[in-house]
């Protein structure tokens, strides 16, 4: 069928003066619909015209350069009390008398819907055509309680019963994205038919610019990236890597974020379902290539440990900006950005980024507060992660009883991770003051009524150190052993490998901190002079692309 579409563009505009002119994230707001409008021609080969009516030659000289044809409005049509309907007539008698033609279809495409995907016009067109409706009009669904006045002037409702919103009848308001109508239909007087559907579109494409609320939005969806998060997470490699990327997640309010994650990765995936993120399981590599091909993310996120050099080489050939996490392979001088705030210092790749000050604590640590100094050690806490592959949490469990006949008055507090493998045989025992807590939601809350605490050595270091909660140290493996932040110049007691560390020597150094206030005084102090509050904007300033570095020297 023979198309038509116009696009009405005023040179002047009360709310936002000029608006159709003015930059959006890097164009004339006018363009989107043009390129919209010239993709369905040029991608899709619809059979399609497109033309601009306007009454400002500045947005003229914009239309012509994108080779659109200018439709010169008069006078009379261009003023504020004027309606759509003539101004359409016009066009459409302008098109056709100049080109001979006859159209079967008008489609008129508001400049002022920059988010509007030419996908979904295309989805509207072939929807209208394999339809017998005489006109499409986009809309989207907004339930909701509303209110109106009757000819009383009185205030009435709009409903019968007050529901959820998600409970309520369909309320479609027109976007003005697009109206498809038939020929025969186009009057001066109006351009809607008999028949009548609508074509549901989203919230983020159907905003329609009239405010500079609207302008803000729509600027901010523009600027919206897909993310997609590689991770894993399984009781040999722990938790560590999803906690990091959820966080992450979080604070990316406003982007769309996927994750990825292998299929063995049992139990991150759990997590992450439970998240409320969508995860896709991958099998291998050429698995995951597919994945890229398929979503298309703007950034890829890598939290797997070591990359290699055919690794990266695949994902850069899919996605422009790669970050990665915690890597040292040979793939790691590819990415745009590697992040290692569990290092201190490296190779110092162009760029990497290492040290605490790039550690993303999680929101609750900052709304958290240490508690006073006390002078007894009363509370000690025993955390080791969501998995505690080691399971040094069973042995700590043996080394509390025997600690519990020297000290009867100290409290020992369990922290299991919801993956720990063996949560049944580690239970409360009140007649050896041990209390057990499984999977707790809130963990700042437990550490900052600590006066010790003994954790291997992974993101729960830094976490303690927010809270000014001593700590020993004992490490997960040979990897997590180069973590150097968990040392005594930031206020850990570092006992190297947890395999490696006999039990005599872990109840020596509890026994020996429990009875040196002054030492712990110390650690304490040390801890608190981090500031973790700035990590997590650090990290996503990188992640955008957006990094200005505010505060000089890594820490």
């Amino acid at each position: 069928m023979k198309t038509l579409i116009v696009i009405p563009a005023r040179g002047g505009s009360k709310r936002i003066p000029r608006k159709n002119v003015r930059i959006m994230c890097g164009k004339p707001l006018i363009v989107y619909s043009i390129e919209n409008a010239k993709a369905l021609k040029e991608k899709m080969h619809m059979d399609v015209d497109v033309a601009v009516s306007t009454d400002d030659e500045e947005l003229g000289g914009i239309v012509k350069n994108r080779g659109v044809e200018v439709i010169a409005r008069p006078a009379e049509l261009a003023t504020d009390r004027v309606t759509l309907d003539p101004v359409i007539y016009h066009a459409v008698g302008y098109m056709e008398e100049k080109h001979g033609i006859r159209y079967d279809i008008v489609i008129t495409m508001q400049a002022t819907s920059p988010t509007l995907k030419m996908e979904t016009i295309k989805a509207a067109i072939e929807y209208f055509e394999s339809h017998d409706f005489d006109t499409v009009l986009s809309a989207t669904n907004k339930p909701h309680l509303s209110w109106g006045i009757n000819s009383d002037g009185e205030y009435v409702k709009n409903y019968e019963k007050r529901l959820n919103s998600q409970e309520l009848p369909p309320n479609y308001l027109e976007t003005g994205g697009f109206l498809i109508t038939r020929r025969e239909c186009v009057e001066e007087t109006g351009r809607i038919g008999e028949k009548v559907s609508i074509f549901e579109i989203s919230e983020d494409e159907a905003v329609d610019i009239d405010t500079y609320s609207d302008w803000v939005l729509c600027e901010n969806i523009l600027r919206r990236k897909k993310i997609m998060f590689r991770t894993v997470g399984k009781r040999s490699v722990g938790m560590g890597h999803v906690y990091r990327c959820l966080t992450l997640a979080y604070k990316l309010t406003g982007h769309e974020v996927i994750f990825a994650a292998s299929a063995d990765s049992d139990i991150g995936i759990e997590k992450i379902e439970d998240s409320n993120f969508n995860v896709i399981k991958i099998k291998d590599d050429r698995d995951f290539e597919q994945v890229l091909t398929d979503e298309k993310p703007d950034i890829l996120i890598n939290d797997i440990l070591d990359t290699t050099r055919e690794y990266m080489q695949m994902v850069t050939k899919h996605v422009k900006r790669v970050i990665n996490f915690e890597d040292v392979g040979s793939g790691a001088k590819y990415a745009d950005a590697v992040i290692n705030a569990l290092y201190e210092k490296g190779d110092k790749l162009h760029n990497e980024y290492y040290g605490s000050r790039y550690f993303c604590i999680r929101d609750e640590f900052l709304e958290e507060h240490p508690k006073e100094f006390s002078e007894k050690a009363e509370n000690i806490l025993v955390l080791f992660g969501g998995a505690d592959p080691s399971d040094l949490t069973g042995r700590l469990y043996g080394i509390c009883k025997q600690l519990h006949k020297t000290n009867p008055d100290v409290k020992f507090h369990f922290l299991l991770g919801f993956a720990y493998p063996n949560a049944d045989s580690i239970v409360t025992s009140e007649s050896d003051n041990i209390f057990v807590y499984k999977d707790v939601k809130r963990v700042s809350s437990y550490m900052s009524r600590m006066d010790l605490a003994v954790t291997s050595q992974g993101r729960t270091v830094y976490e303690l150190a927010s809270m000014g909660v001593p700590a020993i140290v004992l490490a997960q493996n040979e990897r997590e052993a180069k973590h150097v932040f968990a040392g005594i110049q930031n206020g850990f007691i570092n006992l190297g490998i947890g395999d490696e560390t006999d039990d005599a020597t872990v109840v020596s150094t509890i026994e020996w901190l429990m009875s040196t206030p002054n030492v712990r005084r110390e650690m304490r102090k040390l801890q608190l002079q981090k500031d973790f509050s700035k990590g997590h904007e650090r990290v996503i300033k990188l992640i955008l692309d957006d990094s200005d570095d505010d505060d000089g020297e890594d820490n």
